[in-house]
């Protein structure tokens, strides 16, 4: 029997790009047509999502992502997370009166990761120009693009705030004083300009390679870090913390930073592989949960059935409570990877797991990390208050805070890029005059206590919720996967990961599946809040699941129906046929290819 999907899964040979944009996917199908690869197309989409979904992204954002290089033949991760300015200090902040980073405003400003990271891809795994590439997003900026009906009202609700506190901002997002109706074609030729002037910086050097160097020190060491500076070093702007401040990132920080190619964190699964970020990412929370998962039978259990639903909530419950505890910078704090991910460790974990909804947050207990555990959870006691948590897709329109995106490309050769670029969103700062673009506040998620994982540092990543993924099969790399989302992005990742391995769903129906997810733990974003025993759940649940999962004790939140989660997929299966699918939540995502 065929099973009804919103939309089919795509299916090809030549090339498959699926984004949360469907202009961005449609950019980075033309790339593949033009003789592009993967990378390529990953690129030049990521910078259009910068300009059709400037509420979730920005040129000043960062930029994590999971790939397989068929001419490496190796799984890598490009780290785009800028880390903290010089002059981000603990006592520099505590003295400004803060206890916690604010969530918007110069001050939550680390290093802008993102073009640096787009432009390592481009070097070393593409094909194209630095011109190929940007092209399409310039052409968006200048002659205009439709306005999402999320970003008119995200800007008409932050209208006043941007007239009176952030006037960059009023000026580009408000031409005329009036912000864009939804349809209406908007225009950032400001930033146009900008990549122009990157474009032809670039092009006074000879050959693609110099070219992009060119490029990157234009960005970072040229005339778009001066422009940062000058305006961070005269500007105090008003921020979530009621108060004016002026932020700490310098040219002197920017020029001596680039991205960095890594190895990925990895777990074994039923026969497959899954290729996360390191722990300056939470992508190892994925892991965690699949570690603990897989002394349960989940194929027994109904996809959209209480039994997994709950067992689901509970694992994610655990391995985010170890994340509060253990993750940061490996650069700057050990991080018990290997013990938290042991057989010896889950079973401690899964046997956690009871019949009814834990209200407790409970990391596990690793040795030789006692005072840090002891001490993180006194400082989430005073710190990290219960109440209404900040979830990015459902988060009202007129706050000041964003959201991400994400984007999936394989083509012909087997090349395959998952990437969550974010930060930078329209929300997260006042635009820097002259560049069109504003800086992101990534910062907000560190800790203001000294002597944690991801307590505030000069040089340290922010322990970011940004969490591609590539999945292999048999060791052969199979699957990419993602979704925006915060601290959502594991959660709806692995419920559409579990579907997909266990319950013989094919990649659009496993995305279409009823989806949740827990604010049990601690907020990543300001104001760090936390709502224990919480599940929030899509209606599309039948009333059977809603009421067992409300016997089993969880606080539930049912949501509208298809309003939970931005996922997006691609596969390549081993006779070379392509296949991809997008969430039909929001109207936004797309899957395209032949």
């Amino acid at each position: 029997m065929t099973v009804f999907t919103t939309r089919p899964e795509i299916l090809g040979t030549f090339g498959v790009v699926a984004s949360t944009h469907w202009i961005a996917s449609a950019v980075g199908m033309a790339i593949l047509e033009k003789g592009g690869n993967a990378f390529d197309a990953a690129v030049a989409t990521g910078f259009v999502l910068q300009i059709v979904e400037p509420h979730l992204c920005g040129p000043g954002g960062d930029m994590p992502a999971v790939i397989y290089s068929k001419k490496k033949d190796k799984v890598e991760v490009i780290c785009a997370q800028g880390p903290a300015p010089a002059g981000a200090t603990i006592e520099h902040y505590t003295a400004e009166g803060l206890d916690l980073i604010p969530g918007d405003g110069l001050l939550a400003t680390v290093i802008p990761g993102a073009f640096d990271g787009w432009m390592l891809m481009l070097r070393d795994y593409g094909s194209m120009s630095v011109r190929e590439v940007l092209e399409p997003a310039i052409y968006y900026a200048e002659t205009g693009h439709p306005v999402l009906a999320r970003v008119s009202a995200t800007i008409k609700g932050l209208g006043s705030f941007f007239e009176q506190h952030w006037p960059t901002s009023h000026q580009t997002w408000l031409p005329g004083g009036a912000a864009p109706e939804p349809g209406s074609l908007f225009t950032n030729p400001v930033l146009a300009d900008t990549w122009k002037r990157i474009i032809a910086e670039a092009e006074a050097k000879t050959g693609r390679e110099a070219q992009i160097e060119a490029a990157r020190d234009a960005f970072y060491r040229g005339f778009v870090a001066e422009r940062i500076d000058t305006y961070l070093k005269t500007t105090a702007v008003m921020d979530a913390s009621g108060n004016l401040h002026k932020g700490v990132l310098t040219a002197d920080d920017m020029a001596t930073w680039s991205a960095t190619i890594e190895e990925p964190q990895t777990f074994d699964y039923h026969g497959w592989t899954v290729a996360k970020t390191g722990p300056w990412g939470q992508g190892p929370v994925l892991l965690q949960a699949l570690s603990i998962l897989k002394g349960f039978d989940i194929a027994a259990m109904a996809s959209d059935g209480p039994d997994f639903v709950h067992t689901v909530t509970e694992a994610m419950k655990l391995a985010y409570a170890d994340r509060e505890v253990y993750y940061g910078d490996p650069a700057f704090a050990r991080v018990p990877m290997e013990q938290l991910l042991s057989e010896t460790y889950a079973a401690e974990r899964r046997a956690k797991i009871g019949p009814t909804a834990s209200f407790d947050l409970v990391p596990g207990m690793v040795a030789g990390f006692e005072d840090q555990y002891t001490r993180t959870m006194d400082m989430l006691g005073a710190t990290s208050k219960t109440g209404a948590v900040f979830e990015p897709t459902m988060a009202h329109l007129s706050e000041k805070r964003g959201d991400t995106v994400h984007i999936d490309v394989i083509d012909r050769e087997g090349n395959m890029v998952s990437v969550t670029p974010s930060g930078g969103w329209l929300q997260s700062s006042p635009i820097v005059p002259g560049l069109g673009f504003c800086l992101n506040s990534r910062a907000q998620m560190f800790w203001l206590k000294p002597g944690l994982p991801t307590s505030l540092q000069p040089g340290k990543r922010p322990r970011t919720t940004l969490t591609p993924s590539i999945a292999l099969y048999e060791g052969r790399p199979t699957l990419s996967f993602g979704t925006p989302g915060g601290d959502q992005q594991d959660q709806w990742q692995l419920s559409f990961f579990l579907r997909y391995v266990h319950h013989n769903l094919n990649l659009q129906a496993a995305i279409d599946q009823p989806l949740f997810h827990t604010s049990h733990f601690p907020g990543s974003f300001y104001p760090r809040t936390r709502e224990p025993g919480s599940l929030m759940v899509e209606k599309n649940f039948s009333e059977v699941t809603i009421a067992e999962l409300a016997r089993r004790g969880h606080a539930l939140t049912v949501a509208e129906p298809w309003s939970i989660g931005r996922l997006t997929a691609a596969r390549r299966d081993a006779d070379g046929l392509l296949r991809a699918a997008a969430t039909p939540r929001l109207m936004q995502a797309y899957a395209v290819g032949r």
